[in-house]
């Protein structure tokens, strides 16, 4: 078994392994993972729920999930953006969450090392990347989804976008390793990068949807490595006094008393990569108000009520995003920097093109 990651002080390997046992719990025979048992998955939060497994050493059940991607994958390379147990709850077509596959895989790689199995899931990347690209505008953002009939929705979002640009940069290591280069991602990522580079800079307000008052914007676009290291400290430090609630982590909405584990979790890693690992130590800390004694993460609470919402809701997207965020701050997995240490993906395509020619 591969070391399971540990913060000192904080979090122990025996209770990030329960952790991870009580996502494998919640698994369906079929490799699906739950939100939480009789909910939904989606393609997204699956996805991250396998890295959690692999961290943990649990490796067979990070398989069958991936395998289940694999085997409910439509024809035309996506997934439905909501599934239960026996059928499909929400039958839209979500970019990000089709792209995410790629940082799977590519964690998946880094954790094992197993070249066969990138080999066998390169189709399905492969295929859920080229379904992604295809809904990219000329300017470079990439449509939010498709409906089940194929036809696209009108408008892009910021923290979607943040996201597939990272997974993009997965998705092209997963090609150089394998020999199959695809320079059209390498531009493709090169161009959504650049819009969401310029729409935090102030110079394409229009690219994304306005969802200012959701942490994920704020932070996303700083965890998809998209910003240099000065601009992902401005703009961190910009809204740090709206999210951050004192001893209590990352409150989902700016302008509701609702502080989600999850959330708190993903800014850890923001933190970490623009260096602020005290800070990262602290916010992870204060996570850990949320378990439960079985593992479990509850998904957030309402203060000063200290209430737990939604009702006692506890979800394996919860878990896994502790999990991820101990191994990012403890760099015990080979794959710890993967959304921390951006310059170890592929190196984004310079554009080399006047602004107001992108922006036109």
């Amino acid at each position: 078994m591969n070391e399971i990651p540990a913060v000192d002080d904080i979090i122990s390997a025996e209770q990030v392994r329960a952790t991870a046992e009580a996502i494998a719990e919640w698994q369906l025979p079929d490799g699906m993972i739950l939100w939480f048992p009789g909910g939904h998955s989606d393609p997204w939060n699956h996805t991250e729920a396998a890295m959690a497994l692999d961290l943990a050493g649990l490796r067979a059940e990070a398989e069958r999930a991936y395998q289940w991607l694999a085997d409910v994958q439509r024809p035309d390379g996506s997934w439905h953006q909501y599934y239960l147990a026996d059928g499909i709850e929400q039958d839209k077509l979500d970019a990000n969450t089709i792209a995410y596959v790629a940082a799977g895989v590519w964690h998946h790689w880094l954790v094992a090392r197993d070249a066969g199995f990138v080999e066998t899931m390169w189709p399905v990347v492969e295929r859920a990347i080229d379904f992604v690209l295809d809904l990219q505008t000329p300017r470079g953002e990439i449509l939010w989804a498709r409906h089940a009939d194929g036809t696209p929705w009108s408008f892009a979002l910021l923290t979607g976008s943040s996201s597939m640009c990272h997974s993009l940069r997965c998705a092209i290591a997963i090609s150089e390793l394998l020999g199959r280069e695809r320079p059209d991602w390498e531009l493709s990522a090169a161009r959504l990068s650049w819009i969401v580079r310029q729409h935090c800079l102030g110079n394409a307000p229009d690219a994304f949807a306005p969802k200012a008052r959701w942490a994920m914007d704020w932070y996303y676009p700083v965890l998809g490595g998209v910003l240099t290291r000065a601009e992902a400290t401005a703009r961190i430090e910009e809204r740090r006094d709206t999210f951050v609630v004192e001893g209590r982590g990352v409150r989902c909405v700016s302008d509701r008393p609702w502080i989600t584990a999850a959330e708190t979790c993903e800014f850890v890693m923001a933190e970490l990569a623009i260096g602020r690992r005290d800070r990262a130590l602290e916010l992870f800390t204060w996570a850990q108000a949320l378990r439960d004694t079985d593992g479990h993460y509850f998904t957030g609470v309402v203060f000063p009520e200290e209430i737990h919402f939604p009702a006692d809701e506890r979800t394996t997207y919860t878990d896994a995003a502790i999990v991820l965020a101990a191994d990012a701050l403890s760099r015990t997995s080979a794959a710890s920097g993967l959304f921390i240490d951006h310059d170890a993906l592929p190196p984004l395509v310079d554009l080399d093109i006047a602004l107001d020619e992108r922006l036109d």
